[in-house]
């Protein structure tokens, strides 16, 4: 009987752990979708800017310079 009481108890946090991690992911979801919007808009704001300024296309995969 107390094996059985234990054994529930340990399910019950299981389920309430899961149920937690399963809201953290839900809303990571939700940031990382917003974020990755956002960086679009800005790298398409950035890419018509420096166009708007005379440059070339740009090549987003460029390295910076070294210094």
């Amino acid at each position: 009987m107390a094996d059985t009481i234990i054994l529930e108890e340990q399910i019950a946090h299981l389920t309430r752990t899961v149920e937690e991690l399963s809201d953290v992911v839900a809303r990571q979801e939700t940031e990382l979708a917003l974020v990755t919007r956002r960086l679009a808009m800005l790298m398409e704001r950035e890419a018509t800017r420096e166009l708007d300024a005379g440059g070339t296309v740009p090549l987003g995969d460029q390295r910076p310079p070294h210094w």
